[in-house]
């Protein structure tokens, strides 16, 4: 008989902690045990984790007798050897817990643990398949009681390991985590017209139809009719259901629809629709690229010869996308996996749509308001490398995270974006330059597209380390936008001003509705207004928890922190002098909306912000009402700036250039010319020259002159000679660490003393401590402390000096209670 071999796993735990967790296998696990399986083990005292095995090996622990693995979770890994090797290098490179990337990485489906609260799925089937006795035992205990946490689901069956039987009835949808029913699972509807069962029969509907062509005043019900007859009859026949979205964008009159309802021939019901389902079947014919395209895709694919990384510099309205798609059927044909990184979720509702037309089922998209059922499906089915069904991944910046096996293109639209910066929780990464490693591990290729390219890419391709490929000239030789500067201090000096806005702007809205065009506004600040003062003594009302002011939200009524969300309702009077003579200084989004709706009162207000656009579908809802015409001027934050592509705009206007020039960041400038130049691009997109109206005090300003001359170069000429004259990036690297602490003393106390340690090694590097604009957020005060490293350091040995001293700082018991953040390369 031959010895049984005792196994050890090394197991990644969704903890903060910079380490795996060594446990002793089972023997009768010996078989079963691999790499990227999910486990359940005990952790502290009484908790059970759901972990990740990572490695397996025959080493004894030395210093603790290691526990055992409890059970487990899977038949086959869910995670590949290439993602493990990923997750580590962004907790090398981005100074993260490898318990924090796995919780970033894995859907909440995937990491039960004994706290986690369960209830039965509000979708569950009627009739419950073949279930073990134990799995009956659960959904019996939950008709009972309506949400049970792990433990005491355990507790009442009295066993320990129920994570398995758990794991089986989410995958059957026979129970769901509380906390995804009650915030997210809402079962997608639409509304969809039938034809009453009367009318189905041939001699019924041709009598009804005769009847309303007899009347003169039924012509919009008999197109509707007509129009309904016909996609009933491609859906399948009269009795199929039409939606009636799609009723609406073939031009028939709601109130026709309306009518009909009244009359009992059309019955309308309110279905639950596939989230998944492709709204496109992907026989699309490609447009024929122009000859400029053809050149710059052949570009691509030379490049593509010499080197992994291509950064496509076409400006805007060039027509990127149709390139694109036909990077990605090149890479279809070969079979691999696309992965299609956007920046913001505003993006997805009309790429998808292009993508789909052309590519039908073959698109999935991924991001963070999906609820983690519905991201634990598109998990499967990469994993699974499905050959029918989700060969492209559209998403934002988590997308980067799911478990490709023969990822071939990856393609980063809007590379320039912040958007791409996680911030908080940890780990911070970019998840462009986190893909370009992703891709590396892949053998794979990566093409970075933008009209603005960031600096540090631009250099990179300026450097021979990318390619570069540039698209001068919009599609079909379009021209690029008439730019405009209406000079603030001129208007209020004439006192042409109405309210915020110039008489050149108002003029240049009244022509564009007057031709029946449509209209974008930028104002990068939500809210109404973002400060009331005191007249008598400037007093302003500020938040209990943060360092900084209120800002009045008219719509909800209330004063909002921007931080923290504390709010609180007007006030009457001032509660330092007393005196009611408040007044409103700034404006932001929604102060513009409300303003223009009293000077156009006949014109379609929408604003397109965080406050607007909070539930799932608002983003789609707004894009797809003003692709429609159904809004005139379209009002917005940065979100409107990047990437949204509508026929029928003709002018933009930007409130205030002023305060993108003035932020106190390194990047102010980078990032003012990117925004005004892409928020201007979405000018004029289809047959005629769009316009664009900036308001600045600053008419003068070279910033304004190269946005104005559409010129990317010369604005990159003078920017990167500041970036190298004051050592910051590309030439240097930048490490934030960020002191957190409720006590003022404190913070200030650790942040000198680590600032201290660190400069005992990087010198004349460490910048700081120093508060940063707002000190308090959240009850915490902060203090910052920045180093500057020169790009050829060695960065592992930089980076674990910096852990080693933050080491060091924690061995002060004064110091246990701070909280120390870290942002390498913050945007």
């Amino acid at each position: 008989m031959t010895e049984r071999q005792t196994l050890f796993a090394d197991v990644l735990l969704p903890v903060p902690m910079r380490q795996v967790f060594t446990y002793r296998v089972p023997f009768e696990f010996n078989a079963q045990m691999r790499s990227g399986l999910r486990v359940l083990v005990p952790f502290g005292k009484n908790k059970l984790l759901t972990g990740l095995v990572t490695n397996i090996h025959s080493d004894v622990p030395q210093n603790y007798q290691a526990k055992y693995i409890d059970t487990i979770l899977d038949e086959l890994p869910i995670v590949t050897g290439k993602q493990l090797a990923f997750w580590d290098w962004i907790s090398t490179y981005y100074m993260a817990p490898i318990g924090d990337v796995m919780n970033a990485a894995l859907p909440a489906n995937f990491k039960l643990a004994s706290e986690s609260k369960f209830c039965l799925h509000p979708d569950a089937p009627l009739q419950r398949p073949e279930l073990s006795v134990r799995a009956k035992e659960i959904l019996d205990l939950l008709e009972i009681q309506a949400q049970m946490s792990t433990k005491e689901i355990a507790e009442r069956l009295g066993i320990k390991t129920i994570q398995p039987y758990l794991k089986k009835l989410i995958e059957l949808k026979m129970i769901a985590g509380a906390e995804e029913v009650q915030e997210r699972y809402t079962p997608k509807t639409q509304l969809f017209i039938f034809l009453h069962p009367d009318f189905q029969q041939e001699e019924q509907l041709s009598s009804f139809l005769n009847t309303l062509e007899r009347k003169a005043r039924a012509e919009k019900q008999l197109q509707a009719m007509l129009r309904f007859i016909q996609l009933a009859t491609e859906a399948g026949g009269l009795a199929a259901p039409v939606s009636k979205t799609l009723l609406l964008k073939h031009e028939v009159s709601s109130s026709a629809l309306a009518t009909l309802e009244k009359q009992g021939v059309l019955l309308i019901e309110r279905l639950q629709v596939d989230r998944h389902t492709s709204t496109g079947e992907g026989k699309g014919a490609f447009k024929q690229l122009t000859d400029v395209q053809q050149v710059a895709l052949q570009q691509i694919e030379t490049g593509f010869q010499t080197k992994d990384v291509c950064l496509f510099y076409g400006v805007t309205g060039s027509g990127k996308t149709e390139i694109y798609v036909q990077l990605i059927q090149q890479y279809l044909d070969l079979g691999k996996q696309v992965l299609f990184l956007i920046p913001e979720i505003a993006l997805t509702s009309q790429l998808i749509g292009r993508l789909q037309h052309y590519f039908g089922e073959l698109v999935g998209v991924y991001h963070s308001r999906f609820n983690q059922n519905e991201r634990i499906e598109i998990w499967n089915h990469v994993l699974a490398n499905d050959p029918k069904k989700f060969r492209i991944i559209v998403g934002a910046r988590s997308s980067v995270f799911l478990p490709f096996t023969d990822l071939g293109l990856v393609i980063v639209d809007e590379e320039h974006e912040s958007s791409f910066k996680q911030y908080d929780p940890s780990p911070r990464y970019n998840a462009r330059d986190a893909s370009i490693v992703l891709a590396h591990l892949h053998s794979s290729k990566v093409l970075l597209g933008s009209a603005t390219p960031s600096i540090e890419s631009y250099t990179n391709a300026k450097q021979g380390k990318y390619h570069l490929v540039q698209l001068a000239e919009r599609y079909k030789g379009l021209k690029l936008p008439l730019m405009l500067c209406a000079d603030l201090k001129r208007e209020k000096r004439l006192k042409n001003m109405q309210s915020h806005f110039s008489s050149l702007l108002l003029e240049e809205i009244k022509l564009a509705l007057a031709k029946k065009e449509q209209i974008i506004l930028f104002q990068n600040r939500r809210g109404y207004t973002p400060i009331w003062s005191c007249e008598v003594c400037a007093w302003t009302p500020r938040c209990q928890h943060c360092d900084v002011s209120l800002t009045y939200h008219k719509l909800s009524n209330m004063l909002k922190c921007h931080y923290c969300s504390y709010t609180t309702p007007p006030i009457g009077s001032c509660t330092n002098c007393g005196s009611n003579r408040l007044r409103m200084i700034g404006f932001g989004t929604e102060k513009i909306e409300d303003e223009l709706q009293l000077l156009f009162p006949n014109a379609v207000f929408k604003r397109m912000d965080l406050d607007s656009t909070r539930s799932k579908n608002a983003y789609e809802e707004i894009i797809d009402n003003f692709s429609q015409r159904r809004i005139d001027v379209l009002i917005g934050t940065q979100m409107v700036t990047k990437g949204l592509d509508f026929d029928h705009v003709s002018l933009v206007g930007i409130l205030d250039a002023d305060m993108l020039l003035n932020r106190p960041d390194f990047r102010a400038y980078e990032r003012a010319f990117q925004l005004m130049s892409q928020v201007a691009g979405r000018a004029g997109r289809k047959e005629k020259q769009g316009k664009v109206v900036i308001q600045s005090a600053q008419a003068e300003h070279w910033v304004l002159e190269r946005v104005m001359a559409h010129d990317f170069i010369g604005f990159y000429e003078v920017e990167i000679e500041e970036r190298e004259r004051f050592f910051y990036p590309p030439y240097y690297k930048i490490v934030q660490l960020t002191l957190k602490h409720e006590k003022e003393e404190v913070v200030n106390e650790g942040a000198v003393f680590l600032a201290n340690q660190l400069r005992d090694v990087f010198k004349e590097r460490v910048l700081g401590p120093e508060f940063p604009i707002i000190k308090r957020i959240q009850n915490k005060f902060l203090k910052e402390i920045k180093l500057k490293i020169e790009r050829g350091a060695p960065d592992k040995k930089v980076k674990a000096r910096i852990l080693q001293d933050i080491d060091s700082f924690y061995q002060n018991v004064r110091f246990k209670g701070i909280k120390i953040s870290i942002d390498v390369d913050p945007m």
